[in-house]
């Protein structure tokens, strides 16, 4: 599996992104999520979005303000991001997992492959 993300950008607090993430390669994904990172700190898991079925999971954080989809045509995962504030400033990862577990959809360390970061900047 491959992922290749996109849609990072500069705006200013209230705005909105869409960041997308294109799954290529063998295709099957139990959970495809996406995380974020600032400098110094670790990865902090921002949403998931189940394969099958297209159940959904946010940290608290951003409920109400992100929305994970998924383009099953398209092979794609996106996350809409409205009302941005300063503190979601960070690079944006999305990853994907053949095993993980609900309970585990928080652990960096039980998706497989990764996509490199896009960078998302919210100004005050």
């Amino acid at each position: 599996v491959q992922l290749q993300a996109s849609g990072g950008g500069l705006v200013q607090a209230g705005d909105s992104l869409r960041l997308s993430c294109v799954v290529s390669g063998y295709t099957f994904t139990r959970y495809v999520a996406w995380f974020r990172q600032t400098p110094g700190k670790e990865r902090e898991f921002v949403a998931a979005v189940r394969s099958n079925g297209g159940h959904t999971y946010y940290t608290d954080p951003v409920k109400g303000r992100f929305t994970i989809s998924r383009d099953s045509a398209k092979n794609t995962v996106h996350l809409q991001m409205n009302n941005l504030r300063p503190e979601d400033t960070a690079v944006y990862y999305c990853a994907s997992s053949r095993t993980v577990i609900v309970s585990a959809l928080s652990d960096a360390g039980a998706y497989q492959t990764w996509g490199q970061g896009t960078q998302v900047t919210v100004s005050s």
